[in-house]
């Protein structure tokens, strides 16, 4: 009987673990501005890195700062009423309150300059955000998803000068190689800091 009851609650751990609710595949949060990539990132061509400057930088991608929004909406769309907090935070300074839709556990390192240096593009990770009214999160960024990139990154590569091109696909027989290439960590220290 125990065996039976602790193979039932391996089982439920190990499903839980793996599934949708855990790995929050889906998830698509109600933002304080409803921002349309599809618009934005689709329709209009802007390109990842004018509002996540630091994206090649940095670890981290960022969240825009009001500034960056300011930039165009102090010219365009400024009676909007979609926009009433884009320019109540320009206004008093106060940030908009963006709710992070891409969320990885305190305890996993990630750190975008360096995948996107090697040419890992924004939609292998985040899907294709400029077909996305709604952000979601459209891959379950667990660690064995992320393994099984850096166990075979090749699929994933495309040439550093694409990254941000949502639409690129690999032609047929091309191969992607860089000299700079190095294989990804597998070690739990890789990613576990």
């Amino acid at each position: 009987m125990a065996l039976a009851v602790g193979g039932g609650v391996v089982t439920f751990i190990v499903a839980y673990y793996f599934s949708y609710w855990n790995t929050q595949v889906g998830y698509a949060p109600v933002q304080p501005v409803p921002f349309s990539h599809r618009l934005h990132a689709g329709q209009l061509g802007m390109d990842c890195r004018y509002c996540h400057a630091n994206v090649e930088r940095s670890p981290e991608a960022m969240i825009p700062p009001t500034q960056t929004c300011m930039g165009c909406h102090s010219v365009v769309r400024t009676e909007s009423a979609a926009l009433a907090p884009v320019r109540e935070s320009w206004e008093t300074g106060e940030p908009i309150e963006w709710v992070r839709v891409h969320n990885l556990p305190d305890h996993a390192y990630f750190d975008h300059s360096i995948h996107l240096s090697i040419g890992v593009g924004c939609a292998t990770c985040h899907g294709r955000i400029d077909q996305m009214e709604v952000v979601t999160n459209q891959t379950p960024l667990s660690m064995s998803w992320c393994l099984d990139c850096h166990r075979n990154p090749e699929p994933n590569l495309r040439p550093v000068s694409e990254i941000t091109n949502m639409a690129w696909e690999r032609e047929e027989g091309e191969e992607i190689t860089y000299a700079r290439y190095a294989l990804p960590p597998e070690t739990c220290s890789g990613c576990h800091r």
